[in-house]
């Protein structure tokens, strides 16, 4: 497996992207993901992104997307994210990535005003059609579990019907977020259930009581047990480190540099870790 980084943890130096994409080639990194909004960024912007990864011969294998209005009860809100996402997949066909990470969102009002069966009703058919368009592209899109209460996709079992009930195995496929999986209690071997279904990996670690995206080794995670259970699979991908803030936000180098280490540590002792 290749490890890489959602350039996200550069989000709170205070820095223009090309800096932080060269910090991510710097520290040994072998892609990136990218954490950007087709609709938010001009054509210079857009342009650097893939310039700059060109330049350092960092590959872009993800772009995260959030698009919870995919399963709002608006029919116009859904068709604006199911356009927003269109353009989503038309940049990462433009910087030659491999799949979008797709967030869905949470099921709203507790489920007790619209019904849940119809939020997930909506959200299927909004999924399948995003995924006939990816296809037409080459792309994948990766699902990401999300370890939230009210969230439509935050168990293993989850997943697995969702999959299977938008029914395209070779395209619409799941993100194992390791740090998400151990929030839920996901057993280790329940992770065998997403063998052959897995597009993409997050890796993070927290405290097992909240979402934290922290560095391993600052959490109770069982980070390798985890991530032998997920290539046991036959998953050979890519593994992103997922941080958010860290407490101390002039020290963001250290930050991602000590999550490099000890990302890159566990998945030498464990035989998986290919690139650089």
């Amino acid at each position: 497996m290749q490890l890489g980084l959602i350039n996200s943890a550069w989000a709170q130096a205070g820095r223009e992207t090309a800096w932080g994409l060269e910090k991510t080639r710097q520290l040994g990194f072998d892609t990136v993901d990218i954490f950007t909004d087709p609709l938010d960024i001009d054509v210079r912007e857009r342009r650097l992104i893939k310039d700059t990864a060109d330049r350092l011969e960092l590959p872009i294998v993800s772009i995260c997307c959030v698009a919870v209005g995919l399963v709002d009860f608006n029919p116009s809100v859904q068709r604006f994210h199911r356009e927003r996402c269109k353009a989503y997949l038309d940049l990462c066909y433009e910087y030659g990535a491999r799949n979008l990470l797709l967030v869905l969102g949470e099921y709203v009002w507790q489920q007790e005003v619209i019904p849940p069966v119809e939020q997930w009703r909506v959200g299927i058919e909004n999924v399948r059609a995003l995924g006939a368009y990816a296809a037409g592209l080459g792309l994948e899109i990766a699902l990401e579990l999300e370890p939230f209460h009210l969230s439509l996709l935050n168990s293993v079992d989850t997943m697995v019907r969702f999959l299977d009930e938008v029914a395209l195995p070779r395209t619409v496929r799941a993100n194992c977020d390791i740090s998400h999986l151990h929030l839920v209690r996901t057993p280790i071997e329940d992770v065998s259930k997403l063998a052959g279904r897995i597009s993409h990996v997050h890796l993070s670690d927290c405290d097992g009581k909240v979402h934290g995206d922290l560095p391993p080794g600052r959490g109770s995670t069982p980070i390798a047990d985890y991530l032998r259970a997920v290539s046991d699979t036959g998953y050979d991908g890519v593994v992103s480190i997922e941080l958010e803030y860290s407490p101390e936000p002039e020290r963001i180098e250290e930050w991602v540099a000590e999550a490099y280490s000890a990302t890159d540590e566990i998945m030498r002792e464990l035989c998986i870790r290919t690139g650089r």
